[in-house]
């Protein structure tokens, strides 16, 4: 990896460190409580079908109804990454870095009114990101680059075996969507639906690398110095003489030692709108089948840059960042009036979705597995419970630090309750459990690279809701 994708590496790693939902690499699918207790929801003929299945809304009778509900969302990153100079950091070659990501506040809204045959819906919900995300430690990347400067200074007569460092990252990352669309009733059996939504991308992103200080000490003495330094002057002078790559890290080292620090205070926005298609088959009210297809968004994000110490991030340029077409097909069954059981499948087709630097070379696609069961104990109570299977194509060249994906499986369950004939609230619980993914070597610069990054996570998801109709 050369130096400007080393530096772009941050935007990156925040771009999609604060996604905190379920779904593909860029994909929110958790649009709505529902999904929350009883993940499989791609045959639902409920008002949260206007996201997973709108084809379905057919269904429902002549009327207006509404839902909103809030998801909240605690997530960590972690990775626990090997580099023989973290030794110079410490005293062990095995760092952890830990992110952390919370999100309050996830709202979402649907709405439809059906007519005879025809129904006019939307969804309006956070379809990528939703959250902000901290790292106090940076990441490890950047420590084994900065690192590295104890051995750099060895060319201008100094030695060095000992650094500190300070690194700090803070992003946020919300793409809000607004979908509407009209549904068409054919007969009793088939149903189609098309319409589009629109992606608005709103992202910020701070951090900094400062105060890389080392035990700086003329090569000529017997013994390190136990004083811990500023090496600007040092490096600056040896960036004079250097060529142009050696030259952006130097001058990256040499901006980090100081209190200032490198700074990065960067704002991106951006918008795409993408088609949707979606088919629905019923039989006798019984059983019942879901069918969309997404059409890939095209946008890219511009940079609104106030600070960027790197150099790599101009103010108004564009970056690529497509939002992936995705199919999503499922299956309900009522084997009595009370028990419904219910499957999902979701592909997404990240590898055709253009991304920076081109890393969908190595996003394969990300194929989701879906179970569910809901029951109907009276005329009040409702009970549900579900689950998701995730498998991500990943190659290790698309994991990067805090920019990665991991398998998991996910559990969700709740309820919900009749206040009225024409009012419902739901409630429940998500919990992710996610597969540890290795990467040899792991991340940085060529030759610079940490021996091993082992990314995990956590997550969980607390929501509540309200339907209601008239």
């Amino acid at each position: 990896m050369n130096l400007k994708n080393f530096a772009i590496l941050l935007l990156i790693s925040l771009f999609h460190s604060a996604s905190v939902l379920a779904g593909g690499i860029l994909t929110n699918t958790n649009q709505s409580v529902h999904f929350i207790r009883n993940p499989a929801r791609n045959a639902s003929t409920e008002i949260d079908a206007a996201y997973t299945n709108p084809a379905g809304l057919a269904m429902l009778k002549d009327g207006w109804y509404f839902s909103f509900s809030n998801q909240t969302a605690f997530q960590t990153r972690t990775i626990n990454s090997t580099a023989p100079v973290f030794l110079q950091n410490g005293g062990q070659n095995v760092k952890e870095f830990k992110g952390k990501t919370s999100a309050p506040i996830i709202p979402n809204l649907q709405a439809a009114y059906k007519k005879d045959h025809w129904v006019i819906s939307t969804n309006i919900g956070i379809v990528g990101g939703g959250g902000k995300a901290t790292f106090d430690d940076g990441l490890p990347s950047f420590e084994a680059a900065m690192g590295a400067a104890t051995a750099v200074i060895q060319k201008a007569g100094y030695k060095a075996n000992r650094y500190e460092l300070q690194q700090h990252m803070k992003g946020s990352n919300i793409i809000i969507g607004a979908q509407l669309g009209g549904t068409y009733k054919i007969n009793e059996m088939f149903s189609a639906y098309a319409g589009f939504r629109l992606n608005v991308v709103s992202n910020s992103y701070k951090g900094y690398l400062r105060r890389l200080k080392m035990n700086v000490t003329p090569s000529t003495s017997s013994e390190f110095s136990e004083s811990m330094v500023y090496a600007q002057g040092i490096l600056d002078a040896m960036a004079a003489k250097a060529d142009d790559k050696t030259r952006q890290l130097l001058g990256l080292m040499s901006k980090a030692s100081s209190d200032e620090g490198a700074r990065l205070n960067c704002s991106q926005s951006g918008w795409g709108v993408a088609p949707i298609i979606g088919f629905n088959y019923n039989y006798e009210n019984k059983l019942n089948i879901g069918i969309k297809y997404e059409f890939k968004t095209s946008l890219d994000v511009e940079n609104d840059t106030k600070i960027d110490d790197t150099g790599m991030f101009g103010h108004g340029v564009n970056t690529a960042h497509d939002v992936p077409a995705m199919f999503s097909a499922g299956v309900s069954y009522k084997f009595i009036p009370s028990l419904t059981a219910s499957i999902g499948y979701n592909h997404f087709f990240d590898s055709d979705a253009k991304m920076q630097d081109d890393k969908q070379k190595y996003a394969g696609a990300t194929n989701e597995y879906l179970l569910g069961l809901e029951y109907q104990i009276d005329p009040v109570f409702l009970v549900s419970a579900g689950g998701q299977i995730t498998r991500y194509g990943v190659e290790n060249k698309y994991q990067r630090d805090l920019s990665f994906s991991c398998n998991s499986y996910s559990i969700g369950l709740g309820g919900a309750a009749n206040i009225t004939p024409t009012m419902r609230i739901n409630i429940g619980y998500f919990w992710t459990s996610y597969s540890d993914y290795t990467k040899e070597p792991g991340g940085g610069i060529s030759g610079l690279e940490t021996q091993k990054d082992v990314f995990s996570r956590t997550n969980k998801v607390l929501s509540a809701g309200i339907d209601f109709r008239f």
